[in-house]
């Protein structure tokens, strides 16, 4: 039904005027959303959606996660935030008021990381910091999985764990999962999405960008299978062009996290360095 509707007619009251039918996910995700809700299973891309990588730009979590970023990098990062429309920005805890303050009177949202870059903190540690993150302005929290405890078989951990930051976060905050697949065999990531649903959070996500290997279409496509169409799917880590991308909303992503956002915006291809982000 979705895929006929969205790819061959628009949509009356929903659909706009569109010369790309079917890059519904890139240049209508508020639609797809209400589509999604009303039932829908799949969405149709077509070959024409790798053309327009600007529209990326509201999948896209801005991010800026280095160890050694200044505070004027951040005040770029929120200025090119807000110009470019991109859903957030991503930055380390230490960062939110000042996103939060920059970004007070546009729509992009301030996402922090909780557990970062290992996730082998205690769970009560995550939750205090989900609610200090909070009460600074964070509106989105990237918690990272304890990948030890996850490939220890301690599934009662790993799901009190997500499940602690769950119920920290106010109804209205984004609650996200970091997998750092690459660590994970495909039974583990199958049951790291599982835990992660059971628990209540909102999204999955491929990478932190400092392990050995970061996002691929295969453990988006996985991931997806796994969360259904009631969670967002983000692909992080090593995402350096639209190619790419796009590559990942075809898969399933419903988020990309990037530093080389404005690269990606911009049909450009950016460098290694600076973190696999």
């Amino acid at each position: 039904m979705a895929e006929s509707l969205l790819t061959k007619a628009p949509i009356q009251g929903l659909c706009h005027e569109c010369t790309v039918p079917g890059a519904c996910m890139i240049r209508c995700p508020d639609v797809v959303d209400r589509v999604m809700q009303a039932g829908a299973t799949r969405i149709g891309l077509v070959p024409g959606v790798p053309t327009i990588p600007a529209e990326l730009a509201p999948f896209i979590d801005h991010t800026l996660l280095k160890p050694d970023a200044v505070r004027r990098e951040v005040n770029v990062l929120c200025e090119e935030a807000e110009r470019h429309g991109f859903a957030s920005v991503c930055v380390n805890p230490t960062w939110i008021p000042d996103c939060a303050r920059l970004l007070a009177r546009c729509r992009v949202k301030v996402c922090t990381v909780l557990g970062f870059p290992f996730g082998a903190t205690l769970p009560e540690v995550k939750a205090f910091e989900a609610r200090a993150a909070q009460e600074h302005g964070a509106t989105e929290l990237d918690m990272v999985v304890n990948v030890g405890a996850l490939k220890s078989g301690d599934v009662r951990f790993v799901r009190n764990d997500i499940a602690g930051v769950v119920r920290a976060a106010n109804p209205n905050v984004v609650v996200k999962v970091i997998l750092e697949t690459t660590y994970l065999t495909r039974d583990e990531k199958i049951l790291a999405c599982e835990l992660s649903k059971e628990a209540g959070a909102d999204f999955v996500k491929t990478s932190t960008g400092y392990g050995p290997s970061g996002a691929t279409a295969e453990d988006i496509a996985l991931m997806r299978a796994v969360v259904g169409p009631e969670m967002g799917v983000k692909a992080s880590g090593g995402i350096r062009d639209a190619e790419t991308a796009l590559a990942m909303v075809k898969a399933g992503a419903s988020r990309i996290g990037a530093s080389a956002s404005v690269k990606i915006i911009a049909g450009q291809k950016a460098a290694p360095g600076g973190g696999k982000y």
